[in-house]
């Protein structure tokens, strides 16, 4: 039954194919080399209509569903994610955990960002809800963008019911993500926090929004007034000052290179320094004793959405 109706679900798709739709899409999903959605290839088809086709298939064997994830065919892996969230959704405990264990064990095919904020916070934040956040802070250190975003995603469903904890956590250990796609999923939902809870949100960028990345800064304070939206740039404007300074004085603050080599004796014992050379490292000491503290005070040391598509 499987083949056969994964068989019809390829043909009905392929059916509903617009070439110049997919054009865009290879565009817009950013498909070039070296780009997040690399090699990645479109059959043309919006979202409403693979909607459409999720309700035409209420109940599809899971291994339909594992072909779909699989498949080269970027709207068949959305289709594929849809109908978890569907089975999820009308299933039981048993049927929920194999959505679930189906869902983790396929990070690597749910792999752009429409694919996983259609899917992560209904699955996996519902999933894990009540349960502990260790998978989340596992997903988080993957070396894998999209499983990150996963993580992050995945506190939509916390937020709504108001647990800011998990995106709290994720979000100071995110701070130094490189990738822009992670900077606006975590800003995205610290900015649903403060929709909820402003205290939440402002407690939070009073202590990190000096080191944010400018991006994700922006997205959480998108809805707040302006005043405040200001302060927060200004305090990141202040932060990237404040780092150039210190990078620069422990520039200026190392060995010069024409300082006497140290000598130190072949027998044993002691060994002793030139004098010349003490005030120069103790320099370059103290001001890399300065790093160490601005870093832990700015939150280097820390301790501890709705449904559809969402932010790119």
């Amino acid at each position: 039954m499987s083949e056969t109706t994964y068989a019809e679900i390829h043909r009905r798709l392929a059916g509903l194919a617009n070439p110049a739709q997919a054009a865009f899409a290879q565009r817009f999903f950013k498909t070039g080399k070296g780009e997040y959605g690399e090699g990645d290839r479109f059959l043309g088809i919006r979202v409403p209509v693979i909607r459409a086709v999720v309700r035409a298939y209420p109940a599809p064997p899971l291994a339909t569903v594992v072909k779909l994830l699989r498949s080269q065919w970027h709207e068949e892996r959305l289709l594929a994610v849809l109908m978890l969230v569907r089975l999820y959704d009308k299933g039981g405990p048993a049927e929920r955990e194999a959505v679930y264990r189906l869902y983790l064990d396929s990070l690597t095919f749910i792999n752009n960002w429409d694919i996983v904020d259609s899917s992560a916070s209904q699955i996996v934040g519902r999933h894990l809800a009540g349960r502990g956040r260790f998978p989340l802070l596992r997903m988080a250190r993957s070396p894998h963008l999209w499983t990150r975003r996963v993580s992050v995603i995945a506190t939509a469903h916390g937020i709504r019911h108001g647990h800011f904890d998990d995106i709290l956590l994720l979000a100071s250990r995110l701070l130094d993500d490189k990738e822009d796609l992670i900077h606006k999923a975590v800003g995205w939902m610290l900015r649903e926090v403060g929709k909820r809870d402003r205290s939440v949100l402002e407690d939070f960028l009073d202590t990190h929004a000096a080191r944010m990345p400018r991006t994700m800064l922006r997205y959480a304070i998108e809805k707040l007034p302006a005043d405040r939206r200001q302060r927060y740039m200004k305090d990141k404007t202040r932060g990237l000052e404040e780092q150039a300074a210190l990078r620069e004085q422990l520039n200026t603050s190392s060995v010069p290179p024409s300082s006497p080599v140290p000598q130190f004796p072949s027998s044993p014992g002691l060994w002793t320094l030139d004098s010349g050379l003490l005030a120069p490292l103790a320099g370059a000491l103290e001001g890399f004793a300065k790093l160490r503290f601005e870093a832990a005070v700015g939150g280097l040391v820390v301790a501890s959405v709705g449904e559809g598509v969402g932010e790119a």
